[in-house]
């Protein structure tokens, strides 16, 4: 799929001059570019997540049992 993204010149000529070196072309170095970024995002959002009940009081299997209870 197609997407048009505008850049700066100063973007345009370092990704030229990345290409060269890496012969490989300006697509996919931006192809891999947003891959990086996406994968950075997304172990992000599960390093926020993880350990959010470490600082309660209540143990996770007591609160999950007490509140079965309820029902």
């Amino acid at each position: 799929m197609r997407t048009l993204v505008d850049l700066g010149d100063t973007q345009i000529q370092a990704l030229d001059e990345l290409s060269r070196k890496e012969k490989r072309s300006r697509a996919a170095l931006i192809r891999q570019a947003i891959d990086d970024y996406l994968a950075k995002r997304h172990s992000k959002q599960e390093d926020d997540a993880f350990g959010l009940w470490g600082k309660r009081k209540v143990d996770g299997l007591a609160y999950q049992e007490k509140v079965r209870n309820e029902w």
